[in-house]
């Protein structure tokens, strides 16, 4: 499963990761002063990163916004992380791996295998 360098292979599906972020107030007044839509802006980041954007939605609470996007790997998709925090234009932007019902069932199924080696804090013999 994957290249040797933890890349999907083609045709193979890509990992998908959920996106947080939050403007700083200069990008909110640079908005407000040229109101634009940012989603293409957005995919083309992702697209030069051989990921795909799946959807770009705005939230009305502590988060301004969020995403959807597929990535070769976490390296691709933290490389963008940075690259858009040195910007200075995003106060927080927090990225979170999704994982597919088989993935669960294989995290769970190794979680089971891990009890049984894992030595609690004060109760090793």
């Amino acid at each position: 499963m994957g290249s040797e360098s933890g890349r999907p292979q083609k045709g193979e599906k890509m990992p998908k990761y959920f996106v947080n972020f939050t403007y700083s107030s200069g990008s909110w007044a640079r908005l407000i002063d040229r109101p634009e839509d940012r989603t293409e802006a957005m995919q083309h980041v992702v697209e030069a990163f051989g990921g795909t954007l799946e959807c770009m939605y705005w939230r009305m609470d502590s988060e301004d916004g969020l995403l959807i996007v597929d990535f070769p790997d976490s390296v691709a998709v933290s490389a963008v992380q940075t690259a858009i925090f040195k910007t200075g234009a995003i106060k927080s932007l927090d990225v979170y791996e999704l994982l597919t019902k088989q993935q669960l069932r294989a995290r769970l199924v190794l979680a089971r295998d891990a009890t049984q080696v894992y030595e609690v804090p004060g109760q090793s013999h």
